[in-house]
């Protein structure tokens, strides 16, 4: 192999085999990758799904017997300390906004 223009050609056509292996099994990786990202969201979705619909029977359950459901109710100072947490929040969040539009027309 004395001639530089042949082993460049099969120093060039190894690269390529090389580089090709590599992008196959990067590729394939990400697909194996993909189809268990697939299935565990599916599995995921599913033991939510089956868990949303268990929660809801055992109300109906409940509330078909005349028991409570838990979080379902509340007492009297119960629901005035919720009340009175969901206006704090609310009012966090008009002050917050009004923060955020302050800042966008000051940016502008």
């Amino acid at each position: 192999m004395s001639n530089p223009f042949v082993q460049a050609f099969f120093v060039g056509r190894a690269v390529a085999e090389v580089i090709n292996e590599r992008l196959e099994v990067a590729v394939t990786d990400a697909l194996s990758d993909l189809g268990k990202f697939d299935a565990e969201a599916r599995e995921q979705m599913r033991q939510f799904t089956e868990e949303v619909l268990e929660r809801a029977n055992r109300a109906a359950e409940a509330a078909n017997s005349g028991q409570s459901t838990p979080g379902g109710s509340y007492s009297g100072s119960d629901s005035v300390d919720l009340q009175a947490t969901i206006d704090e929040l609310r009012a966090e969040i008009a002050l917050l906004r009004n923060e955020l539009q302050r800042y966008r027309s000051s940016s502008v």
